[in-house]
């Protein structure tokens, strides 16, 4: 029995490695949407993380000092949509494509010399008292900080966004501006704090996958995670708490495919590959009916951004 529960802790633990990327990017997104805001821009925010993260891991030795530099990338970049959106009165659908296609163009061109490159990445919890513990010991201990980190931020930024009064000011701004700026709050400060703090988690997404996840830099190594990300956002109906479940449906048909690969199934592997993709899209053409027919938790500002694009 014991025997069976830590292969099912490992298979999670799998899936959980894979969605942290994804997850971190949904929090930053599902707080970012809730101002009102949408950014398409996360997907080239990741990648310009991810590859400043790791070139500054390169050149310092130092994982932590690589996470932070990719923060602050994703942070820089988007100030861009801020920009457009805020200040001057942009499309919020066509300045994200442009934020995501800028990201993706300074990734690839700035991380030319760091691929192929190796770093000192983070260890694991192995090794700590966490490592030790009976059954859960195998599943703690390969735990590494950029997972326990992302963990740790869903209940903290569910705590502000549903327990705390910014909170509600910030929620407020989503579904009335209006009626924010009439309480004698300035709107546009909580949806620039929003541009910046999701910018802020899909650098650090660039870094969990790049400096953590896979250690090391690919040109487009996000492969569509940060657009995924914001599908999900979508599933989990705008909720931190659901951001976790969801986040693990990409990282358990992420694991799936490598699984099904590993067991010579006779299936083509760019298929395989296709599942991770397929299966959270079959998962909101399912709850299609049941979103539109209740709203899913959908802030009024963004159907705003919709009826207008």
């Amino acid at each position: 029995m014991e025997l069976i529960l830590t292969e099912i802790l490992t298979v999670l633990f799998a899936a959980l490695r894979s969605a942290t990327p994804v997850l971190a990017v949904m929090l930053g997104e599902t707080l970012t949407q809730r101002s009102g805001v949408i950014n398409l821009g996360v997907e080239g925010q990741m990648l310009l993380g991810a590859m400043t993260g790791f070139g500054v891991t390169v050149v310092t030795g130092d994982p932590w000092l690589g996470v932070l530099a990719a923060c602050a990338a994703g942070v820089l970049l988007s100030t861009v949509h801020a920009v457009l959106v805020l200040g001057c009165g942009a499309n919020q659908i066509a300045s994200g494509v442009a934020v995501m296609i800028l990201g993706g163009g300074l990734s690839a061109y700035y991380g030319i010399p760091f691929v192929g490159e190796k770093i000192n990445t983070f260890g694991s919890f192995g090794g700590s008292a966490a490592g030790q513990l009976p059954v859960i010991g195998p599943f703690l201990g390969a735990m590494t900080p950029t997972v326990l980190i992302t963990l740790v931020c869903v209940p903290v930024i569910s705590i502000f966004l549903f327990r705390t009064r910014p909170g509600l000011h910030w929620r407020s701004v989503g579904e009335s501006p209006d009626i924010t700026r009439n309480l004698g709050h300035n709107p546009r400060h909580f949806q620039l704090a929003a541009i910046l703090f999701g910018g802020f988690m899909s650098g650090f997404a660039g870094a969990a996958l790049a400096v953590d996840y896979t250690a090391n830099w690919v040109e487009g190594m996000t492969a569509g995670r940060g657009l995924v990300a914001v599908g999900l956002v979508i599933v989990a109906r705008w909720n931190p708490w659901y951001a976790l479940p969801a986040a693990l449906l990409f990282g358990a048909s992420e694991a799936l495919n490598l699984r099904l690969q590993s067991w010579g199934l006779n299936v083509s592997p760019y298929l395989l590959a296709t599942l991770p993709y397929l299966i959270p899209l079959g998962v909101l053409v399912l709850s299609y009916k049941s979103l539109k027919s209740s709203g899913g938790g959908m802030p009024m500002g963004l159907r705003a951004v919709f009826k207008s694009s």
